[in-house]
């Protein structure tokens, strides 16, 4: 699905290299500081633009905030982009995402520490703004690839697509989290042992097991 672009023009027409500067930066202070106390000065300086410069590509803090929201997930997006039109079964489809959860988790520690500290923020104004932007899509493919298989047989038909795509989701989203904030990596570490986050493969099967026991007939 095609999300509302949030930056200017002028930001697509800039090099790519400066435009991962100013992502990068911009992700990095909202990680660390959240959005309301983010600072455009600050991260105008460490991405080696002038303030009005940030401007001309972003009409407001928000903005910036939302363009870094959508390049944060658009690697995820492809990858259930291909799997909404693939006939593959769900657990295949499954054990593909936790995979690569696991290897962009660990990739882009910075991201996800970003998603968590924007969906733990205390902004009513956000909320309903940052739920489409990010779930949306996630639960459409989510919510069609369990009626497919509704449809096909392999999966219960007393299972209800949407609630199980939110139970499914979720299980997606704690193991982005157990993978690169260390709230939820200690927590994980608690739960499943010490080695847990080296134990992929592992991961992996239990997760598929889970799933298998919930959905399958």
């Amino acid at each position: 699905m095609d999300l509302q672009k949030h930056h200017k023009p002028t930001f697509d027409n800039i090099p790519a290299e400066k435009r991962k500067r100013i992502l990068e930066a911009a992700t990095g202070e909202f990680a660390l500081r959240g959005f309301e106390n983010a600072n455009m000065n600050t991260i105008a300086k460490k991405s080696g633009v002038s303030v009005g410069s940030l401007y001309k590509y972003f009409e407001n803090k928000q903005d910036l905030f939302l363009t870094v929201v959508q390049y944060s997930i658009r690697r995820m997006e492809e990858l259930l982009s291909v799997l909404a039109v693939s006939q593959e079964d769900i657990l295949l489809k499954v054990e593909r995402i936790i995979r690569e959860i696991q290897s962009s988790s660990k990739e882009s520690a910075t991201l996800l520490k970003l998603y968590n500290a924007m969906t733990a923020e205390n902004n009513p104004r956000f909320a309903s703004q940052f739920a489409y932007e990010m779930e949306a899509m996630t639960a459409y493919i989510y919510r069609t690839a369990i009626e497919e298989g509704i449809r096909n047989g392999d999966i219960r038909e007393d299972i209800d697509p949407a609630f199980a795509a939110y139970l499914l989701d979720n299980i997606f989203m704690t193991l982005q989290f157990s993978y690169s904030c260390d709230y939820y990596m200690e927590r994980f570490r608690i739960y499943a042992g010490s080695d847990i986050t080296e134990r992929d493969d592992f991961v992996v099967e239990q997760c598929l097991k889970f799933v298998k026991s919930a959905l399958k007939k």
